[in-house]
């Protein structure tokens, strides 16, 4: 095996880790640019005319299409704007300086973010061991409101991430599960545990109900049967891309992208799941941790405030469940880390969001060290992987335990 495949294949513990060397790091947040061809190679033949693309109008512009969100305009940087990129990236090599992301165009046209072996060179770049993978053009996989729709849809993209990463030790693909047909859901379960995967990702809303239903309960026994942990990942079961006019980008990602996962882990706290299924875990992704002090205070203070309309009665309050079942990661923001204190370390993980701008790649050193002043090093040891490897299912290295 040569070096470049051990690199995908063998050990997460990469010998030739340039960052990050004294900790065992897994991204909690990873994606990966999806070849174009990956539903049309696995789809029946009834769905071929419904799945996502790229048009082009009679103006010549771009658009990315897909069944239940309106056309998103792609944007990409002019071609001698390109060429002077490639030239900053090979001076930059070449004086030592860090890489960077090219800021003009989205994840999708990013010369990072593949599946071939580069993508692990990129990794030990930043001081990544392992990684958590979701989609990319995938995380439209759940937007039609068709449900026989989604289910093909996520079935297609599972089946190219075990092809593509079943293999490795150092990249765990999210199975991605449709919600809106629960027998469907509940098989998919099953079928993903026998392939080997780590855990499954599920909108974090979906239509026409709420996870707090009792008619969820076979997926969350399968769930807990399997020991799979459940994503929450920002943005997805909806169009993120909702609010136009002025202010509209940053509208979507707060609104419409970010706050999406407050909806299902109030739903599953408040609800009695928890009592029901002592064995489930969840984890938001992409969405930060600031949010999470408030919410827990308030599930506490709608509890008690409202006790008389509250039903179920729980055997604790919301925000023990959260405590005992959930986790929430984060990139950036210098507030997620304020949320250990009150929800302690181990409910925290960090991911790098690569290969996406709004991401820390390829700074992910010089980013955890501005939020990471006050933490312990057993602390920062657990946000940074072990509490990833604990819920992913990921063996720890011998020199890390």
């Amino acid at each position: 095996m040569s070096g470049q495949e051990s690199k995908a294949a063998g050990s997460p513990d990469v010998a030739n880790k340039k960052r990050l060397k004294d900790f065992f790091v897994v991204s909690a947040d990873c994606h990966v640019n999806e070849p174009n061809d990956l539903w049309a190679a696995r789809v029946p033949e009834k769905f071929k005319d419904r799945l996502p693309g790229i048009k082009v109008d009679d103006q010549g512009r771009k658009w990315f299409v897909a069944e239940g969100i309106r056309p998103s305009r792609i944007r990409e940087a002019p071609r001698d704007s390109q060429v002077s990129i490639d030239v900053f990236k090979a001076e930059a090599e070449a004086s030592g300086e860090r890489r960077e992301l090219d800021k003009t165009r989205g994840a999708m046209f990013q010369r990072q973010g593949g599946y071939g072996l580069e993508r692990y060179d990129d990794m030990d770049y930043d001081g990544i061991d392992a990684e958590i993978v979701f989609p990319n053009k995938g995380l439209v996989n759940w937007q039609s409101p068709d449900p026989e729709h989604n289910v093909v849809m996520c079935r297609a993209w599972t089946d190219w991430a075990h092809e593509t990463f079943g293999h490795t030790k150092r990249s765990f693909p999210a199975a991605c599960i449709a919600p809106a047909d629960i027998p469907a859901a509940v098989k998919e379960v099953e079928r993903v545990a026998r392939l080997g995967f780590h855990s499954v990702m599920m909108p974090p809303l979906v239509r026409g109900t709420g996870y707090n239903m009792p008619e969820f309960d076979p997926l969350w026994a399968a769930l807990s049967d399997t020991g799979l942990p459940l994503c929450f990942h920002a943005g997805t079961g909806k169009d993120p891309r909702t609010a136009s006019g002025n202010g509209g980008a940053i509208l979507n990602y707060v609104v419409h992208a970010m706050n999406t996962v407050v909806e299902p882990v109030v739903q599953l706290c408040a609800s009695g799941v928890f009592d029901r299924f002592p064995k489930l875990k969840f984890a938001t992704i992409e969405a930060g941790a600031g949010w999470v002090p408030y919410t827990l205070w308030a599930m506490d203070f709608g509890s008690e405030a409202h006790a008389f309309w509250v039903s179920p009665k729980l055997k604790y309050k919301p925000s023990e469940y959260f405590r005992m079942h959930g986790h929430a990661s984060f990139e950036t923001d210098p507030i997620g880390i304020e949320t250990r204190k009150w929800t302690g370390v181990d409910t925290l993980l960090w991911g790098n969001d690569y290969p996406h701008i709004e991401g820390c790649w390829p700074r992910s050193e010089e980013t955890i060290a501005s939020w990471a002043a006050e933490l312990t090093r057993d602390e920062l040891k657990k946000i940074l992987g072990l509490n990833s490897a604990r819920l992913f299912n990921i063996e720890v290295p011998e020199r890390y335990r």
